[in-house]
């Protein structure tokens, strides 16, 4: 079985963003325009809008027009819009336009604004709808025609997309459409990266993702337990601003999303927050303010894809058992069992594989185990001098000098070796990469002084550590 969600993406070490001028931050803005998009009997809905909006909580009507709705997604596009216009141009702050298609074709002016501004005007679908009981097909039409509808209104096919009310279908159909610079179907992470799995892309064309925001958002004045006040909604974006900005100049550069709606943060209650947040912005230094475009572009240069060579995740059991089954010394049936687990992205890793292998060996039976240790080969002893141990451990043994020994050297490893054989019933082992000849003599003796049962679990983790060891030299750490 193979779990297709990444709960691993860039791991503990995510790579230098290099943001223009040495930015510790790059900040985003999104402007979602969505009215005239929305659900409406006019628009040939089943029912009325019921989301995002001052009414919370508010149900949809069937085939009914809710004219408060309808009003209040009116504000946005009279005037929220152009009280947004007039904050981000006066302010000299780029932004990125998340825009409906259907509500574009019916906000000439506001359109033209936008190209005068240089804002990006990236598609948000063709209708501002839930997709999620779609079916595929008629899911892609719809893509396609947002697209010639955004083409045709703006004068320019989208090179982005954030559908936002998706269904299982949406990023693989974008992905697949093969136009998009960059999606942003995803909030999983604090920088871009790219997808190319799991249909979602491929090696071929891989497709960039700048991950969007459902926190830093003014949606959350709309929503249960959202923001109450502007002075909340400047408190968070405060606070996530000054957190990344630190982590930036700490040397892990990332990048801060903040999602807005002209029906919601465009009303003047609300408006003036935002403008707080924009002018504690532009008030610190080495900060990178940027369109999304902007963004893909300096990631596709700064940090191309590239092509992973090995992913255990993906591999045919054949290829999978060939290559990790001597990960625990000739005990291949470790891999086989593996390979059954839930493997994913996460298992791609050298820590993540070993995981799922080290699963398989700590639930084996005791026997099981047994035969694991005695797999292996004794340190310095007779397979080593006659050049007859696998590659692995003719390396690991390299390493730490145990190919070099002096005949005393060699006599006292000798010794020991039949000495814990008999005590123990199974060889010596230890993860010798690292360790001096003294050090490992050193527990050689300590452990020769265990009761079995403790050395069986000493020697069971140290087969771990080995095959960890492994796992490091073959796959991303």
């Amino acid at each position: 079985m193979r779990y297709p969600r990444d709960m691993r993406g860039y791991g503990p070490n995510p790579p230098d963003a290099r943001w223009p001028g040495g930015a510790h931050v790059a900040v985003q803005f999104v402007i979602n325009y969505e009215e005239g998009g929305e659900n409406n009997v006019l628009h040939g809905d089943a029912a009325s809008e019921a989301f995002l909006s001052e009414i919370v909580g508010a149900a949809a009507w069937p085939g009914k027009r809710h004219w408060n709705m309808e009003s209040i997604y009116e504000y946005g596009a009279r005037a929220g819009f152009w009280r947004l216009h007039r904050m981000f141009t006066a302010s000299n702050v780029p932004a990125t336009v998340y825009g409906v298609a259907t509500a574009l074709a019916r906000s000439p002016d506001q359109v033209a604004a936008m190209k005068e501004a240089g804002w990006d005007i990236a598609s948000h679908g063709l209708r501002w709808i839930d997709y999620r009981d779609h079916d595929e097909e008629t899911e892609r039409a719809d893509l396609l025609e947002a697209i010639r509808l955004h083409a045709e209104v703006v004068g320019e096919r989208p090179t982005g997309m954030y559908l936002g009310r998706t269904s299982v279908w949406s990023v693989r159909l974008t992905a697949a459409e093969g136009g998009f610079d960059w999606i942003s179907d995803t909030y999983d992470d604090d920088l871009p990266y790219w997808l190319d799995h799991d249909g979602h892309g491929n090696p071929i064309n891989p497709q960039l993702v700048i991950p969007y925001t459902l926190d830093a958002n003014d949606m959350r004045f709309a929503t249960p337990q959202g923001f109450n006040s502007g002075d909340q909604f400047f408190a968070y974006l405060k606070d996530a601003f000054d957190t990344l900005y630190a982590e930036g100049k700490a040397g892990r550069p990332a990048m801060m999303n903040i999602g807005l709606h002209c029906r919601l943060i465009g009303r003047p209650g609300r408006a003036a927050s935002l403008q707080r947040f924009i002018d504690y912005v532009r008030s610190h230094d080495n900060v990178w303010l940027a369109t999304r475009q902007q963004i893909a572009d300096h990631w596709r240069e700064q940090h191309p894809y590239a092509p992973r060579a090995l992913r255990p995740s993906r591999m045919s059991r054949e290829d999978f058992v060939a290559r990790f089954g001597g990960i625990f010394e000739h005990s291949p049936w470790v891999a086989e069992r593996a390979f059954d687990l839930e493997l994913g992205p996460a298992h791609d890793s050298a820590g993540g594989l070993h995981n799922a292998l080290a699963r398989i060996f700590r639930s084996a039976s005791e026997t099981e185990r047994l035969g694991v240790l005695t797999a292996h080969p004794d340190l310095a002893g007779k397979l080593a001098q006659a050049k007859r141990l696998t590659a692995e451990s003719s390396a690991e043994q390299a390493s730490a000098g145990l190919d070099a020994l002096t005949d005393a050297e060699r006599e006292t490893f000798t010794r020991l070796n039949a000495s814990y054989v008999q005590t123990f019933g199974f060889p010596f082992i230890i993860a010798v990469k690292g360790r001096t000849k003294t050090e490992i003599l050193d527990a050689f003796r300590t452990r020769l002084n265990n009761d079995r049962a403790t050395e069986f679990g000493t020697a069971c983790t140290q087969v771990e550590r080995i095959a960890l060891l492994r796992l490091k030299d073959i796959l991303p750490s």
